[in-house]
């Protein structure tokens, strides 16, 4: 009963995390074999290409911090989401809004009161990198608190499946041989690797 409940939990949740693995897979190998983008795509950072440009009418506390002041911007692009923000030396309030399809750069300059809405270049590598780097915790909303409870949810599930993967070898006696030839040897270049690198 109990190795039918592991190899069920096993294969449900593969077929459940299956998009969660298959991106982590192409953006990893993205990762790894970056050359090939940069022969297209060149060095240095994606560029932003000007989206829109307009006068920001809105008026802030004397009081209010960056963060305030970002948001009450990007709420009235609707823009509203995970963003950081900075203040140039020249006073110019710069806000870069993480979205995962979409990157924005708002530039808010106080003495003319210009909103510059440049958003990244698309290119399939950085939206990739961006997937495979999303975080959520800290930024205080909702989608990406939720998002990083299913990254989670993925950890405990690459745990789960080498666990269970080895109780599965060890219950299948006619694989006992070949599954701890496979194992000792992940684990023999997993340490080499360690040691050498």
């Amino acid at each position: 009963m109990f190795s039918r409940l592991v190899r069920r939990t096993h294969m449900y949740l593969a077929l459940f995390l299956a998009p969660w693995m298959l991106m982590y897979a192409v953006s990893t190998l993205v990762m790894n074999h970056r050359a090939v983008f940069v022969e297209r795509y060149g060095t240095g950072p994606v560029p932003f290409q000007k989206e829109r440009e307009l006068v920001y009418d809105g008026s802030f506390s004397p009081d209010a911090d960056l963060k305030t002041i970002s948001r009450q911007i990007l709420t009235s692009l609707d823009l509203d989401g995970s963003h950081n923000v900075t203040r140039r030396k020249d006073g110019a309030i710069v806000i870069n809004r993480n979205d995962l399809i979409a990157p924005r750069r708002i530039t808010f300059t106080p003495d003319s009161r210009m909103l510059l809405v440049e958003r990244m270049e698309r290119r399939p590598n950085a939206f990739l990198e961006r997937f495979h780097r999303r975080r959520g915790y800290a930024t205080g909303y909702r989608l990406d608190t939720s998002w990083a409870v299913t990254v989670d949810a993925v950890i405990v599930g690459m745990v789960f499946w080498a666990l269970s993967g080895l109780w599965m070898w060890w219950e299948m006696k006619v694989t006992r041989a070949f599954g701890a030839l496979a194992f000792v040897g992940g684990i023999g270049l997993f340490a080499l690797y360690l040691v050498v690198l």
